[in-house]
């Protein structure tokens, strides 16, 4: 079966992280998240794929190839205007054969889903919905099942009638096609799947496939620090690198070619560290890091449940918990990032220009690239700081600070 992959977004949502990566190429747990998206795939046994891509498509293209040094076959498609998920999926049309497997390029994926969806689909050979259980369902597409099949779908209802959600991964028949032909635009003005679902409902059974592992759809800033703790969980101790005798590492961690950890450090698993990087003298890395290549992380430092990107510097005497730091990086000595409100209620942040609850007691900075800041700068919780941005020595960061401003 071939996989159709939703990956043409600008990724709006996920500035100032995207201003100069495209979102398939954010670096979760040491990987591009797409890849992540890749092999699960190809180890749930789909090896045959077409990636639908549209911003910055070169790159992804770049990235990937045509799937040779991951086992698989990669063709790419490209949407030139992004008008829903209906649209994008009916896009597939001329590209498949028979049924196939449409699923979001942004969502956490394992091979045992792969493996059990297309095992129902064999089974029942009909349509194949995932669904998944929601604590907070009023953000997402609810479904009601029922004798495991889907009886109906709404779109972020105020009172939603389940707790299961879409969870953005189908396995189709042609039959789609002319059902999304049909498809009329919703509000929002785009061509929802939500609309084509409810019809494909009315006229055949739609199976539920309801998702045993923790789902996440990485759609703002802060979801890569979940996903990055999920697809950490089972990482292998691998050490490409060197690691000093007077170092301390604990659970599994993944040194990068190069990479060298330092006597003095204590790196906790479970941690990734790319190639040519530097950890250490002296300092704590915590769990659920991602440290990307040509990164270094000095003298007295900490940095906690974290994803700092390539090039990156954390040197001296500074603290990172709870952040993500984009590529090019420099914080100056005694530079700290607050992640916790002191009255501890969850951390509230701006997204394309809406302020909205993060549900997290702790956030702290979300960092785009090429910031530079001065020693002894502190960020508050939950500072959004745009790209090309300089923080003076001694200055206070908070809220949103525009691209390239300059903060004394």
């Amino acid at each position: 079966m071939k996989a159709w992959v939703l990956s043409a977004g600008e990724g709006t949502r996920m500035r100032p992280l995207t201003a100069n990566i495209p979102k398939p190429l954010l670096p979760v747990a040491g990987k591009p998240f797409l890849r992540h998206v890749v092999e699960a795939l190809r180890d749930g046994g789909v090896k045959d794929l077409t990636i639908l891509i549209g911003w910055q498509a070169k790159r992804v293209r770049e990235a990937f190839g045509h799937g040779e040094s991951l086992g698989v076959r990669i063709d790419y498609a490209e949407q030139a205007e992004r008008l829903g998920t209906a649209h994008a999926i009916g896009l597939a049309k001329g590209h498949v054969d028979g049924a196939f497997l449409a699923l979001n390029g942004d969502i956490v994926l394992t091979a045992k889903s792969v493996k059990g969806i297309l095992d129902l689909h064999a089974k029942t050979s009909g349509p194949v919905m995932a669904v998944a259980e929601s604590p907070n369902p009023t953000q997402f597409g609810v479904v009601e099942v029922k004798d495991g099949t889907v009886r109906g779908i709404e779109e972020k209802p105020k009172a939603p009638k389940s707790n299961w959600i879409n969870a953005g991964i189908y396995v189709f028949g042609p039959e789609v096609f002319g059902l999304i032909e049909k498809t009329g635009k919703s509000p929002r003005g785009e061509f929802e799947i939500t609309d084509t679902l409810r019809m494909l409902i009315g006229k055949t059974d739609v199976h539920a496939f309801p998702l045993e592992e923790e789902w996440i759809d990485v759609g703002r800033p802060w979801d890569l620090l979940k996903a990055n703790e999920i697809l950490l969980r089972g990482l292998k101790e691998t050490v490409a690198g060197e690691i000093d005798k007077a170092a301390t590492v604990e659970g599994p961690v993944s040194l990068g070619k190069g990479s060298r950890i330092l006597a003095g450090a204590n790196v906790r698993g479970p941690t990734v560290v790319g190639e040519n990087s530097e950890i250490g003298p002296n300092c704590l890395i915590r769990p659920s890091t991602s440290i990307g290549s040509r990164c270094k992380v000095g003298n007295g430092s900490e940095v906690k449940n974290s994803i700092i990107m390539d090039g990156t510097h954390v040197p001296h005497l500074n603290y990172v918990g709870d952040s993500i730091l984009g590529e090019r990086c420099n914080l100056g000595a005694g530079t700290k990032v607050a992640n916790l409100r002191l009255d501890e209620r969850s951390v509230r942040i701006s997204v394309k220009g809406t302020e909205v609850d993060t549900g997290l007691r702790k956030l702290g900075v979300v960092m785009g690239d090429d910031v530079k800041t001065g020693i002894n700068a502190s960020i508050d919780v939950g500072t959004v700081i745009g790209e090309g941005t300089f923080i003076g020595m001694g200055a206070i960061a908070r809220g949103t600070i525009a691209p390239g401003s300059r903060i004394h």
